[in-house]
Order: structure tokens, then C-alpha cells, then sequence
């Protein structure tokens, strides 16, 4: 699954249970696309580029500093990197 289908799974995710808390209700045909992959429902739509927006001005610094001879703070340095890139995150520093 690449990263931006596991933001729109996490954007939906987050719309159903929001919409849910607000209203009691859920419909699952607000979340319907068009042949764009676009959301029908423009509130939904902007709502998606609100939430990719903010994730893509998200940084983070990678929380295993650099040292140099130390092949275990290397690998866990770039499995810390991995993971943060794979929610969507950057990676910074």
C-alpha cells in the first residue's frame, strides 16, 4: 500500500469517527469518489487537502542520533527513518 492510500485510509478513518461523534450517524456514500479520484462532496474533498497538507508540512527528526562506528545506532537510525516515512511523516536531521 503506498503512503498516500494509507493517508486516505487514515483521512476516512478519521472523517467517519468525527462525522460519527457529531451526529450519531455515519453514511459511507459521503466518502464516494469520482472518476478523479476526488471525493464527490466538495466539504470532503477540501477536508482531504486540508489533511494532506498538514501531514506534508509535518517534519520530524529522526530520534537516533548519528554515531559514527556503531552499526546497531545506524540500523536503528534507518528503521526509525523507515517507519516515520512509511506514516506519511519526513524525516529531518
Amino acid at each position: 500500500m503506498k503512503n498516500s492510500d494509507k493517508m486516505r485510509v487514515q483521512f476516512e478513518a478519521a472523517y467517519e469517527a468525527k462525522s460519527f461523534e457529531r451526529n450519531g450517524r455515519f453514511d459511507r456514500a459521503v466518502l464516494t469518489r469520482g472518476g478523479d479520484d476526488e471525493y464527490v462532496i466538495p466539504q470532503v474533498q477540501s477536508a482531504w487537502w486540508g489533511w494532506q497538507t498538514s501531514l506534508e508540512c509535518l517534519r520530524v527528526t529522526n530520534p537516533f542520533p548519528v554515531q559514527m562506528g556503531d552499526p546497531d545506532a545506524a540500523w536503528a537510525r534507518e528503521v526509525a527513518e523507515k517507519s516515520l516515512r512509511a506514516q506519511g511523516l519526513k524525516v529531518v536531521g
